[in-house]
């Protein structure tokens, strides 16, 4: 199978795990990148700016572009709308055989609500007038909502090869949650927990900003496994790439339970613990497995071999061609 992967030249989260899982699948001659995305191939950008890298790839998605217009299907890997101009383009040439997929990896509960939110929606509409999408894939799938047979679920993943070589030695923290204030409830969190425990010597407390973060790159998922115990809440999206990198790391989680459909989905207390959704029990919780170790970091271990089983970029990948 070859696809045209129409992608964005920023980083996008869903859109680079896709990538990477399909690669590993299908191989990157087999990909054909429209435009050619320079970050699949070269470390340009630190984590997690570099998550659709691949290493081995530039010479082979250069043999890719050599027969551009054989591919047995599309894929629009991003909701914005310098992607749906690019597929605008290329869409009449587009045989009927060939099926077209859109990936959906904005944070609004609506297709292609985030075009609604930064522009583009007209766009998507033209292109549905003229063919609609045989497949989409979304990655806020409401739980409460319907939608159309052919929309699936496609929460985040992991890709294992960001997992650093080398984890924390030691815990160094108690409770931490490095986050910015995108929702009501993290301010909520925030308050609640930057006077406790050791959350504000840490940097677990309110006005956080990304571009002033510490902690980078690989350094910051190695801050990560240096938990005792994580927090997960909500952002604009119920899906954050948080909730996927502590399970990854083998850390103990304690998160809000997020409104989206996760197939193969988690287990409160086997890999993982969920909270209250107004946070009554959220201090309770914390100071139960700051007491409990052994029942912690049995749980994070379980949390690591449950991403390994159904839950890294491979798993996304190879769920998109089953339905294809």
């Amino acid at each position: 199978m070859r696809i045209l992967y129409i992608n964005r030249a920023k980083p996008d989260y869903l859109q680079d795990f896709i990538y990477t899982g399909l690669v590993k699948i299908l191989g990157a001659e087999n990909i054909i990148e429209y435009p050619w995305n320079i970050r699949y191939h070269l470390n340009t950008r630190p984590y997690p700016k570099n998550l659709g890298k691949m290493d081995g790839t530039f010479f082979k998605s250069i043999k890719a572009k050599l027969r551009p217009k054989l591919f047995d299907v599309v894929i629009i890997a991003s909701c914005h709308p310098e992607t749906m101009k690019l597929y605008r383009e290329i869409l009449k040439d587009i045989p009927s055989s060939v099926k077209t997929v859109f990936l959906d990896g904005g944070d609004m509960p609506e297709v292609a609500g985030d075009l609604n939110r930064i522009g583009g929606m007209e766009i998507y509409d033209e292109i549905n007038s003229f063919r609609e999408f045989d497949h989409i894939f979304k990655r806020e799938y409401i739980l409460d909502k319907k939608y159309e047979k052919n929309v699936y679920s496609l929460p985040f993943c992991f890709n294992l090869d960001h997992i650093p070589h080398v984890l924390a030695a030691e815990y160094k923290y108690d409770v931490a949650f490095w986050a910015v204030e995108s929702d009501p409830i993290r301010t909520k969190v925030l308050k609640l927990l930057e006077n406790r425990y050791d959350c504000k010597d840490n940097g677990t407390t309110q006005n956080q900003v990304m571009k002033k973060y510490k902690r980078k790159g690989q350094f910051y998922l190695q801050e990560l496994s240096a938990c005792k115990i994580g927090l997960n809440f909500r952002g604009v999206g119920w899906d954050t790439l948080r909730f996927w990198e502590l399970l990854a790391m083998g850390g103990f989680m304690i998160s809000q339970k997020p409104d989206i459909l996760i197939e193969n989905d988690f287990t409160h207390g086997e890999n993982l613990i969920y909270c209250n959704s107004d946070l009554s029990d959220l201090t309770d919780l914390c100071d139960y497995y700051l007491k409990h170790d052994i029942e912690r970091i049995k749980i994070g271990k379980n949390a690591k071999g449950y991403i390994e089983q159904f839950h890294t970029d491979v798993h996304r990948a190879r769920k998109i061609l089953d339905i294809v």
